[in-house]
């Protein structure tokens, strides 16, 4: 069964810093480019950082730019995105998401990240 399962969210106050994790199961990630998305209450879901599958790359939302690391394990099949000096409105259910080259795209169910004083 092929899953991705977040872990690390939670409660904390502005300035704060979190680690969130995306541990997959059923398949390696090693081919597949992973992201970290974020959906907040009555918006869409935006993708904030981005990684490809060896690491060398990645990129940035201008929002979290600066205070967003993504980053990846793959011989633990896991992906991670340390969150520094966090903000109100970083407040959303963040998702992680593996893409293959071709059709392959998997989604997991997301960690809620709430920021408030």
């Amino acid at each position: 069964q092929v899953q991705l399962v977040e872990s690390g969210g939670g409660l904390v106050q502005p300035g704060g810093s979190l680690r969130l994790s995306c541990e997959a199961s059923g398949f390696r990630i090693s081919t597949y480019a992973m992201s970290w998305y974020r959906q907040a209450p009555g918006k869409g879901r935006e993708r904030v950082a981005r990684i490809t599958s060896t690491g060398t790359s990645t990129s940035y939302a201008d929002a979290v730019k600066g205070r967003f690391t993504i980053s990846r394990d793959n011989a633990k099949n896991t992906m991670y995105l340390q969150i520094d000096n966090l903000k109100p409105e970083d407040t959303a259910v963040y998702y992680c998401k593996a893409t293959a080259v071709l059709a392959a795209e998997y989604w997991g169910q997301g960690t809620q990240v709430t920021v408030s004083s």
